[in-house]
């Protein structure tokens, strides 16, 4: 079976509806497919429209008929750093007339891809061309377009111009240098606080950026490149652990993009024609934002093992331990209470089934599997069937998707794909709901006739995934979405979904180390932050904030929500040892419950094996998703990081997959 998308029509779900309704702002061309519900976007499509995007290095905000920019400052405390939104530029037609007889709303978004979107503004014929990562914000204007005026809350210290008419230089009190660029010579004149044109309507490209710092050299790459413009950019997997970046690009020239750390850390410079300008940077949430030239990027993340069982095996002297462990841990699934109606609970008391019957498999404790196995289709089946009141999975066709949040569809899928590889007949019985549930979040195709949108969670530029409302919290939740699927894809035969899988797995895992787990002196955080976090908690596009769900702040919760689920990947997420022993290290020894310090213990079992293993062998309550089955197999798979090599002393607890 193709990956969903391409050629083969999916299973759907019965049909639900849910209570709001697509947005207005999106085109009509648009409202006939799949709608993304996580983009990058979302603020222009939400409640009103007009919260600021960040689109890397600016803030943009959509009000009445025109558009704000802002290059953001940073507000910093130890618990929180914010990117502050001041309109530093205000675009708008000069005046007001045009506007009768268009929608009332101010927006309305054309077109989108993975790497950008499209803003048009109805009452005024102007276009934006929003692509991330772009240092300049490109608009077209059109003959049709009323004189243009550009207004800024700061005061002008000067506005000057070449001889040619197409370059304006802006300096405002706040020190800020702005340039503008026109494809074709166009008049401005400044009065009163407001620059505009002399309203002669021609077609023009206007560029906008902010001058990063005040050096002739930063200056001479804006102008050099201003001439060529992208207008929206694509990622495509060309093969396992690459993506590759691709720009549809006008005007003439080389492409300027701007590159966030993680980017730098995965830039193929072997393929691909690119050069990377040191003096062009801009500063960020998400760190230095570096200057690329090239029309194409070729990003190649780390290689991570997708393996049902331990990466190194378990040590058989423990085997006895882990199989009375598992005895008790099996008995007890009986007397857990399954939900009617939380998909997240009932995910992750499936997952943790479906963690048993792989230890056992790899400890030989054959006996335990029927059980297992029963369990699994008892708690599957009624979600893929829809046979029990409250239990099933429905598919929303104005939408586009199945109505479930991006962790605990991952939990479900783990369960699956468990399920496919110990019973192969159910497995194949069921595939077409299963890829249906996977498509949900991992469609790749483009096509205006897909039933589900292109990569619902997975960012394409930040390259990790929202779990709900633009923010994320739990990264190892996320690597499991994608670990899960690639698992699958193992089970069902699946090239191509598991490398597919394996790639995203990765990504989120580099993601991870580079926002989430916070280290003094890597330059991505502010000291103030960096001193008193170990963990970020609530990641969003213009915040970051030490608190994590439900504004939980104990440390045993973080990691925790962190960890969880505890699973052979979790090797490559957390192989950093200095960190982990920061992490660990970091957790007041007074806690209030079990269930989240046997995620702590797991950790410490990565450095200080014996030590772990006493403390969780007195463990007296596990979390939902976890069990002492899963706490002993992890701690007795552990080698000795010491004894290999001395590469493992700073950075890998594992050398044959990561150094």
């Amino acid at each position: 079976m193709a990956l969903p998308g391409e050629k083969d029509e999916p299973f759907l779900f019965p049909s639900t509806s849910y209570d709001s309704n697509p947005p207005q702002y999106l085109s009509s061309d648009l409202l006939s497919s799949s709608l993304p519900t996580h983009s990058f976007f979302q603020p222009f499509v939400e409640a009103d429209g007009n919260n600021p995007v960040y689109i890397h290095p600016y803030n943009v905000e959509s009000s009445a008929s025109s558009i704000s920019l802002c290059f953001p400052s940073r507000r910093v405390h130890s618990t929180f750093i914010d990117q502050v939104f001041k309109a530093d530029l205000t675009i708008s037609p000069s005046t007001q007339q045009t506007q009768q007889g268009f929608q009332s709303h101010c927006h309305v978004i054309s077109s989108f891809s993975d790497l950008s979107v499209t803003l048009d503004i109805p009452s005024s014929h102007l276009t934006f061309f929003l692509v991330r990562g772009c240092p300049f914000v490109t608009l077209s204007v059109s003959h049709h377009t009323p004189p243009l005026s550009i207004s800024t809350v700061h005061k002008v210290s000067s506005f000057t111009s070449n001889d040619s008419l197409t370059k304006y230089t802006l300096k405002l009190d706040n020190d800020q240098t702005w340039l503008i660029y026109a494809s074709s010579p166009i008049k401005f004149s400044y009065s009163d606080g407001v620059i505009t044109d002399d309203g002669d309507g021609v077609n023009v490209i206007v560029r906008i950026a902010l001058l990063p710092n005040s050096s002739s050299a930063s200056e001479d790459v804006l102008d050099r490149y201003s001439t060529c413009y992208p207008v929206s950019g694509d990622a495509f997997f060309t093969k396992t652990y690459c993506v590759e970046y691709k720009w549809e690009k006008r005007g003439f020239g080389d492409l300027l993009m701007l590159a966030h750390p993680l980017h730098l850390q995965l830039l193929s410079k072997g393929e691909g024609n690119v050069t990377i300008l040191k003096n062009c940077k801009y500063s960020s949430i998400d760190g230095e934002l570096v200057g690329v030239i090239g029309n194409s990027w070729l990003l190649e993340a780390d290689h991570v093992l997708v393996t049902w069982y331990s990466i190194r095996g378990v040590n058989q002297h423990f085997f006895d331990e882990i199989k009375s462990a598992l005895s008790k841990d099996v008995v007890t699934l009986g007397t857990v209470y399954i939900s009617t109606t939380v998909a997240d609970r009932n995910g992750r008391i499936i997952a943790r089934a479906a963690r048993l019957a792989l230890i056992a498999e790899e400890v030989g404790f054959i006996d335990v599997i029927p059980t297992l196995k029963m369990f699994l289709h008892e708690t599957i089946q009624p979600w893929l069937d829809g046979t029990s009141d409250g239990k099933s999975f429905r598919y929303d066709a104005k939408w586009g998707r199945i109505g479930i949040q991006a962790y605990s569809a991952g939990y479900f899928l783990y369960g699956i794909a468990v399920l496919a590889k110990i019973d192969p007949a159910w497995g194949m019985k069921y595939k077409p709901k299963a890829y249906s549930l996977m498509a949900n979040f991992m469609n790749l195709a483009r096509g205006s006739n897909s039933k589900y949108t292109r990569l619902r969670y997975f960012d394409l530029y930040k390259l990790h995934s929202w779990a709900s409302g633009g923010e994320q919290d739990s990264t190892s939740e996320a690597v499991n979405i994608y670990y899960s699927a690639a698992l699958m894809g193992l089970a069902y035969g699946d090239i191509h979904l598991a490398s597919i899988g394996s790639t995203l797995a990765s990504l989120e895992i580099h993601a991870a180390k580079m926002w989430w787990h916070v280290k003094e002196g890597d330059n991505i955080y502010e000291d103030d932050f960096a001193k008193e976090n170990k963990l970020v908690g609530f990641l969003l596009a213009n915040h970051r904030m030490s608190k994590m769900r439900d504004c939980y702040t104990e440390w045993e919760i973080k990691i925790g929500l962190h960890v969880l689920p505890l699973l052979p990947i979790t090797e490559f997420l957390f192989n950093n040892v200095d960190f982990v022993k920061d992490l660990v290290k970091s957790t007041p020894s007074e806690y209030v419950l079990d269930m989240w310090m046997g995620f702590v213990y797991a950790l410490e079992g990565i450095y200080n094996n014996q030590v772990a293993l006493k403390k969780i062998r007195g463990l007296k309550g596990f979390d939902v998703g976890n069990t002492m089955s899963n706490l002993l197999w992890w701690i007795h798979s552990r080698h000795d990081y010491r004894k290999m090599g001395s590469c493992h002393e700073k950075q890998c607890c594992f050398c044959r997959y990561s150094c």
